[in-house]
């Protein structure tokens, strides 16, 4: 009875060890740029034309492996009268630690014409492996899916960058790990129907897993304050050029002290 009591106990020791051998002390990142509640709206013209909308949101807190996590949703819908020509009904989700702003899972619904695509993944950023439908795959620590990077990149500080300057990121998609740097380009006011805005413009250089079928440069305008939020997106696609536009915004983490007519 002994002997199977110490044998007990040895197990018990040994898994410990392996479970806080996995265990660090994750980073914690500055985040004055966006939380729980934020909505931002938008139009997306092909052309001169309003082919759809788009929403990002943080509707609502989670809890994944005792982390507290916001869960972001964006999604992209064509207009109903554009749905004849090409429809577009996409999903993307992302569950971004709230303390250290890295992804714990991510998950991609697409439906645009005729193609369709589901994928999801998860991150054990614990032991470095994304698992996914498809296997499991080793990861560099903080590795982004491609909604986590965009939310990461509002909290950088831009006021000492030069024109050409570059953040590197490192981003998970289907098999492989990308890089994703995102390069500073300057200044421009921009006016759209929530209003005018002051914004720095960046490139985000992705390789693999966009937010669009890219064929080109996607420039995006962000305010230029600590909410960075996003006024428009420009990118080149397979059938032309497609501009997302803010039409509206709500729960933001404070002020834009970028708009330049902050009635709104």
């Amino acid at each position: 009875m002994k002997t199977n009591r110490l044998k007990y106990i040895i197990i018990l020791l040994l898994v410990s060890g392996i479970v806080s051998g996995q265990i660090k002390k994750f980073r914690k990142v500055e985040n004055k740029a966006f939380t729980v509640g934020e909505k931002l709206t938008f139009d997306v013209r092909y052309g001169f034309v309003v082919a759809g909308t788009a929403v990002m949101a943080i509707p609502k807190m989670k809890r994944i492996f005792g982390r507290d996590v916001f869960h972001v949703v964006f999604r992209v819908n064509s207009v109903p009268a554009f749905d004849p020509f090409y429809k577009v009904r996409d999903r993307y989700e992302t569950y971004l630690d709230k303390e250290g702003l890295f992804p714990w899972r991510f998950e991609q619904h697409i439906r645009e014409g005729g193609f369709k695509r589901d994928f999801s993944a998860f991150f054990d950023q614990r032991r470095g492996i994304a698992k996914t439908s498809e296997g499991s795959y080793k990861i560099p620590p903080y590795v982004n899916d491609i909604v986590s990077a965009f939310y990461l990149a509002r909290t950088f500080d831009y006021s000492d960058k030069k024109v050409g300057d570059r953040f590197h990121l490192e981003n998970f998609y289907k098999d492989k790990v990308y890089p994703l740097d995102v390069v500073y380009l300057g200044k421009e006011t921009i006016t759209v129907e929530a209003g005018t805005f002051k914004c720095i413009m960046v490139e985000p250089l992705v390789v693999e897993g966009g937010l669009f079928k890219s064929e080109g440069n996607i420039i995006i305008w962000l305010t230029d304050d600590d909410l960075k939020i996003p006024v428009k997106v420009k990118t080149k696609v397979i059938i032309g050029s497609i501009d997302a536009e803010l039409t509206a915004y709500e729960g933001l983490a404070g002020k834009p002290e970028a708009k330049i007519n902050n009635s709104k």
